[in-house]
C-alpha cells in the first residue's frame, strides 16, 4: 500500500529521488560552486549585483532578462518587510506560514547548512503575507519580498519564458520552449540522466547551464503529508528539481506554480492544488 502511494505522488509531482549532500550544501559527484557567491555568471548575463538587502540584511544579486529584473538567488529572509517574523515550520497550513529549510536530509535542523545557497522554502500563505491573489502584470504584490520588489504572479512567468522562447541563446534545442538549462544554475543539478535521450535537458551537463543568469537551484520541496496513516519524506527532490511559487491562485486551496526538472527540457506551469508545500521563491523587481 505503501509503495503504491509513493509512486501516486510522483505522478504528480516528479521522481522522489534524493542524494546526500556536502557540507557546501552541494550535491556530491555534481560540480562544485565555481565562485565564492552563490553563482558563477555567464559573460552574456546582464547582472546587477548585491542590488537588494532584506530585512535580515541578505544581499542579492539579480538579473536583466528581457524588461524585467529578477533576482538571481532564491529568498533566504526569516521576517517580512514590516519586521513580522515567519516562522520555521515543523507542520503544514494552508493558511498560517511557515518557511523550512531545503535539503536532502528529514529535518529543518539537518538542512540548516543549504538555506545560504539554497534558499528556504515557503508555503503560499509565507509568500503572500495576507494579500490576495494576482493576476496582472506587474502582481502588485509584495508580500514576502523585499520592498521594491514583488511576488510574480503566473503571467508575469509567462512573461518570462515567453520572452526567453525567442531568444535563440536560451533555447538548448529542439523546440523553443527547451529553454530550462538557460534558466537552471550550472552546479547543484544531479546529472543522472542516463535514461533520458537528448543533450537539451537540465541534467545533461549542467556546466553549460544558465544562459540567461537566472540560476535556479534543485532546492526541491517540503511536504508533511500523512496519507492513510502511510507517512513519507518531508524534503523531496533535492538537487533534482526546482519549484516556484507564483501569487497567482487557481483555486481556494491551490496556487500556480513553475517547475525545472533536471530530466526535462521546459519550465512546466502547473495549477498546483496544495498551498501548504514548501517552494523556492524568486522577487521581481517593482
Amino acid at each position: 500500500m505503501g509503495m503504491i502511494l509513493i509512486v501516486s505522488l510522483a505522478m504528480i509531482l516528479t521522481s522522489c529521488k534524493k542524494e546526500e549532500v556536502n557540507s557546501n550544501g552541494n550535491n556530491n559527484g555534481n560540480t562544485e560552486n565555481p565562485g565564492g557567491g552563490n553563482q558563477e555568471y555567464p559573460s552574456s548575463a546582464d547582472v546587477l549585483y548585491d542590488v537588494v538587502t532584506d530585512i535580515d540584511g541578505n544581499s542579492y544579486d539579480a538579473v536583466r532578462i528581457g524588461d524585467q529584473i529578477w533576482m538571481a538567488e532564491n529568498l533566504r529572509t526569516t521576517r517580512y518587510a514590516d519586521g513580522t517574523a515567519i516562522p520555521m515550520g515543523d507542520t503544514i497550513s494552508r493558511s498560517q506560514p511557515y518557511r523550512y529549510a531545503p535539503g536532502a536530509q528529514q529535518s529543518n535542523e539537518d538542512n540548516m547548512p543549504n538555506v545560504s545557497l539554497y534558499g528556504y522554502l515557503y508555503n503560499w500563505p509565507a509568500v503572500m503575507h495576507g494579500e490576495p491573489s494576482s493576476t496582472a502584470d506587474p502582481s502588485g504584490v509584495q508580500g514576502i519580498c523585499p520592498d521594491g520588489w514583488h511576488v510574480p504572479s503566473d503571467a508575469e512567468w509567462t512573461h518570462l519564458t515567453t520572452y526567453m522562447a525567442t531568444q535563440s541563446v536560451y533555447i538548448a534545442g529542439g523546440a523553443s520552449d527547451h529553454i530550462a538549462k538557460a534558466l537552471a544554475a550550472n552546479w547543484g543539478w544531479s546529472s543522472d540522466v542516463e535514461s533520458v535521450v537528448g543533450t537539451d535537458v537540465v541534467g545533461f551537463n549542467p556546466g553549460s547551464n544558465n544562459a540567461s543568469g537566472f540560476s535556479a537551484l534543485p532546492a526541491g520541496y517540503c511536504q508533511f503529508l500523512n496519507i492513510d496513516y502511510v507517512y513519507i519524506d518531508k524534503f523531496i527532490n533535492f538537487g533534482f528539481d526546482a519549484f516556484f511559487w507564483t501569487g497567482t491562485e487557481c483555486f481556494e486551496s491551490g496556487a500556480y506554480k513553475r517547475e525545472i526538472n533536471h530530466d526535462h527540457s521546459i519550465v512546466k506551469r502547473g495549477d498546483y492544488k496544495y498551498k501548504e508545500l514548501g517552494f523556492s521563491v524568486r522577487c521581481v523587481r517593482d
